[in-house]
């Protein structure tokens, strides 16, 4: 009796796992009924993960929690949202088609306006928001820099946009892109802190 007692009291904890496949259940319902919302604070929180390691991987030992609320304003301000527009209008403009020679377009329009355009954002953003600096002190950086960072951007990105648009439907193509943009951010967060250490 005390065995089959123990093994009912077992079976009615939820597991791990069930818990696990609530909660995406749950976050797949709310990214269909709001997904400008879902995707503003999906890339809010994945700044705020970026931040945290490119601080501990740059040798900050206590995490500064300006820089790391900066960074989510930043993603649920701006990369979120301009991500769930930017993907909606560039299927309307392909019609939706999934060929390759589509995709491939979808690719290239991608890398010559969204991609050089969130980079000089993000640069715009970290010198003067996160690190307040004078603008001849941004400028000098962003010409500097900009260029090596956009260079790289181009070698790592169009395989992502390759099989975000070929393979992913539309409505978690954000999604993909913010993950991926979690380890791009700390490149990026590295690139400008090493920067400032030079400047310093």
């Amino acid at each position: 009796v005390a065995v089959s007692t123990l093994d009912e009291n077992t079976s009615n904890k939820p597991s791990k796992m069930s818990i696990a496949k609530k909660g995406f259940q749950q976050y797949l319902l709310q990214l269909q009924q709001h997904p400008l919302r879902t995707k503003a604070l999906t890339a809010g929180v994945l700044a705020a993960i970026s931040d945290v390691v490119s601080q501990k991987l740059s040798g900050i030992q206590k995490v500064q929690i300006r820089r790391l609320l900066l960074k989510v304003l930043f993603g649920c301000a701006y990369l979120g949202p301009f991500g769930h527009f930017y993907h909606i209008l560039l299927d309307k403009l392909f019609k939706g088609k999934k060929d390759s020679a589509t995709v491939a377009k979808k690719v290239v329009v991608d890398q010559l306006t969204a991609s050089p355009w969130n980079n000089l954002m993000f640069m715009l953003y970290y010198g003067f928001v996160i690190e307040g600096r004078p603008w001849m002190h941004v400028k000098t950086k962003i010409k500097k820099e900009y260029p090596t960072v956009q260079y790289a951007s181009w070698t790592f990105w169009p395989v992502i946009g390759w099989i975000n648009h070929r393979h992913v439907p539309l409505q978690f193509r954000v999604i993909v892109q913010s993950l991926v943009a979690t380890c791009w951010g700390i490149f990026l967060s590295l690139r400008a802190r090493s920067m400032t250490l030079t400047k310093d």
